[in-house]
């Protein structure tokens, strides 16, 4: 016979498994850490700077010609991880300059995560529309020069 469903406990899911809060708030941000850290891995020994690798590409700059706002990101990646600060800067100045902010929401993220809680960047609307905005201004500026 079932239980009623009023009478399971809330996150059991099926067969009465319940997920521990700290393994379901924690997977999320280690998941992006080890796909980081395999694609850092993968990109360490190609160059993305030469023709012929297997590499993705931006499908944006592919239809229209023109560069998003993440376009150089894997150059950028590269350099960064063969500690050329200055090529990082020419591929894309704006995502460099992004890193320490993203770095720092990211750890938030995890520290959260590992201790049990959940947790949203605090972006909002103005945030949101900041970010957008910045995105859409570097994406022009970049284009027209």
């Amino acid at each position: 016979m079932r239980t009623p469903r009023a009478a399971r406990r809330p996150g059991s899911g099926r067969g009465g498994f319940a997920v521990p809060a700290r393994l379901r708030t924690a997977v999320p941000p280690l998941a992006v850490l080890v796909g980081g850290l395999a694609g850092a891995a993968y990109l360490w020994s190609r160059d993305p700077h030469l023709p012929g690798q297997v590499l993705p590409f931006c499908p944006w700059r592919k239809v229209t010609g023109l560069q998003c706002p993440g376009c150089g990101g894997t150059r950028m990646t590269y350099d960064l991880l063969h500690g050329d600060l200055a090529a990082a800067w020419h591929d894309n100045a704006a995502l460099l300059l992004s890193l320490p902010l993203v770095a720092l929401l990211y750890v938030t993220w995890l520290r959260r995560g590992v201790a049990g809680r959940s947790w949203q960047p605090p972006l909002g609307r103005r945030g949101t529309a900041v970010v957008l905005g910045a995105a859409v201004a570097w994406t022009v500026l970049r284009n027209l020069l």
